[in-house]
């Protein structure tokens, strides 16, 4: 954690050398997803509920993956350009170092211009929290954020297979941007207002349904009060970050110095 801190505090200094350049790219950051919001609103002013589910509830999904993609983002992002790594020679010098070779990753890549994007989703938390007319209850509170944890945990996951994959491609393999960035859009809203082999793919091949959609029909009040598995069901990215782990493991066992 000492030496992670010590990254972190390395970026954030580079980071504001330039501090009109990272002002530019968090507003960048922020109004992609604004656009997102905008999109939002006007098709709910249109059509009023989408499968049942009130513009305000369907705020409660969008700003818990917006929040939890962002911090994934902002901190697991190192693998995003492990591809580079792998083929000019770099990770020799990774594991030969006496630390971790998943902690130098991460901490190769810290992108605090992602604070935009996490700003804009607490607002829309607090607004969603406020007007979704939930009863909040302690359970329905840590439900919420063990959706956001689950949600940070699943993206990083999915980095950490991006960059395991390049141990076999040396590039980067650009279709697993459609379980990122495209998984951060598609649970934007209920999945169950898509088909249902889409909620059966993203329940047991890529889990996002159980940070996403399952805990929010236990906030909602559209499951049992005593559903508990609904409530906790975030708590299995835990063996999916194990899996995620051997993957990178497999990939590091497969690794062949480029000689650089």
């Amino acid at each position: 954690m000492k030496l992670y801190l010590k990254y972190f505090s390395i970026h954030l200094k580079s980071a504001m050398q330039y501090k009109t350049s990272f002002f530019l790219n968090s507003l960048g950051q922020a109004l992609t997803s604004l656009f997102s919001f905008i999109c939002m609103y006007f098709l709910f002013d249109r059509f009023n509920n989408i499968k049942g589910y009130t513009f305000n509830e369907v705020l409660l999904c969008f700003s818990t993956i917006l929040m939890a993609f962002s911090l994934a983002e902002c901190f697991g992002r190192g693998f995003d350009n492990f591809s580079s790594i792998i083929s000019n020679g770099e990770f020799d010098r990774i594991m030969v170092r006496p630390r971790s070779e998943i902690l130098q990753v991460i901490g190769a890549r810290i992108e605090f211009s992602r604070v935009g994007r996490l700003i804009q989703a607490i607002i829309v938390l607090i607004y969603a929290v406020i007007s979704c007319e939930v009863k909040w209850t302690f359970l329905r509170i840590v439900t919420l954020i063990f959706m956001i944890l689950g949600g940070m945990g699943l993206f990083f996951g999915l980095f950490m297979i991006y960059g395991a994959l390049s141990f076999f491609t040396i590039e980067g393999l650009e279709f697993m941007n459609i379980f990122t960035d495209g998984g951060r859009e598609l649970a934007q809203y209920p999945l169950d207002i898509y088909k249902k082999w889409i909620l059966n793919f993203f329940t047991y091949i890529v889990p996002l349904a159980l940070v996403n959609y399952y805990p929010l029909m236990y906030i909602l009040g559209r499951v049992d009060e005593t559903a508990y598995l609904y409530m906790l069901s975030p708590l299995a990215i835990i063996l999916f970050l194990i899996i995620c782990n051997f993957i990178w493991k497999i990939g590091v066992a497969h690794y062949k110095s480029t000689g650089s």
